[in-house]
């Protein structure tokens, strides 16, 4: 695993964030370690982790990298659980358009806003982060392995499958793989199938439909969600 290439996108992430503090957490709390032990690992008091967290203090880039190497090294001396779990996503198939871990849990129906779709059931569930795909792309060169690594981080976000025709072929991978997004995406479908929205019946799964540009739904989810 590159450290290095982790850590340049973890503080990348925090750097450009318009709630750092809240990235901070985020980020924090994926490497499941306590604001006391990565004030430990850095020989400064945990309020200082908290003041930086609740944005009453401003980070400078060079306390970032103190922080983000702080949990990297935090992890390894646990042994690596969470580091080993972004090599795959370095290795992601050339089907994945973006992939991201928002910095807090989103509702339904603010995500749907700022992809401007439409909601095709009423299920609530909380959205963690996203996956943007490719569906032509993924069908042709999908294995039942790269099908897992859309899920990032967490099963609990947003898969968006954009060049959709009906939406049935998502909602019927969805259906077979035993891990389960919060949300379905369907992106530029005219008719949804009857049969892709029966399995989300089934699955409980919320589905969303949008025509909004692919370039606009990625720059308007990191905008609003990280």
């Amino acid at each position: 695993m590159d450290l290095r290439r982790l850590a340049e996108k973890i503080c990348g992430e925090i750097v450009l964030a318009e709630n750092s503090g809240e990235t901070m957490k985020k980020w924090r709390t994926i490497f499941s370690t306590s604001q006391s032990e990565v004030a430990k690992k850095l020989a400064i008091s945990h309020s200082v982790i908290s003041d930086y967290e609740s944005n009453r203090r401003n980070p400078g880039v060079g306390f970032i990298r103190r922080f983000v190497n702080a949990l990297l090294e935090l992890d390894l001396e646990k042994g690596g659980k969470v580091v080993s779990k972004f090599a795959d996503l370095f290795d992601l198939p050339p089907a994945v358009i973006d992939i991201v871990e928002y910095s807090k849990s989103v509702r339904i129906d603010d995500f749907c806003n700022a992809i401007e779709g439409k909601r095709l059931n009423e299920f609530e569930k909380l959205i963690n982060g996203h996956t943007i795909i490719d569906s032509l792309n993924a069908i042709l060169r999908f294995s039942s392995y790269d099908f897992y690594k859309l899920f990032g981080l967490t099963s609990e976000r947003a898969l968006v499958f954009t060049r959709v025709t009906t939406g049935r072929s998502p909602m019927v991978a969805v259906r077979v793989s035993t891990l389960k997004p919060s949300t379905v995406v369907l992106h530029g479908v005219s008719k949804v199938d009857e049969i892709a929205l029966k399995l989300a019946e089934v699955e409980r799964i919320p589905l969303i439909k949008t025509d909004l540009e692919i370039s606009q739904i990625v720059e308007n989810l990191r905008r609003s969600f990280l």
